[in-house]
């Protein structure tokens, strides 16, 4: 997962919370989800990645996320959103979607009440 930083902030890495077993990594000019060393909840992930999107609907510190349909669905799986998961495999394997940003999140977890 990509985060796209707001215009008025120039770099945000490290944890954005306990219990995600996830922080931001900045690698060049971008910033990337990257997952910890130590042991990380099977929610973790996905938690994350709406944290993220969360952030990015306030558009204070990060503007937009990017994430691919196969992250996502990785994510969907770990954390037990079964039918969720399908639906995002279902769709980015025939090509319709295959990248989502923060509304996407955020209207795929009302969607499926996650």
């Amino acid at each position: 997962m990509e985060a796209i930083l707001s215009a008025t902030c120039l770099s945000l890495t490290g944890t954005l919370g306990r219990g995600f077993g996830y922080y931001l990594h900045k690698r060049k000019n971008r910033f990337y989800a990257v997952r910890m060393k130590q042991s990380v909840p099977p929610d973790g992930h996905w938690r994350f990645i709406v944290v993220c999107a969360e952030l990015a609907q306030n558009k204070l510190h990060i503007s937009d996320i990017k994430v691919g349909w196969m992250e996502l669905s990785d994510a969907l799986y770990e954390a037990g959103h079964f039918v969720a998961n399908r639906h995002v495999r279902q769709i980015g394997a025939q090509g319709v979607k295959t990248t989502y940003n923060a509304a996407d999140i955020v209207n795929l977890k009302k969607t499926f009440g996650l």
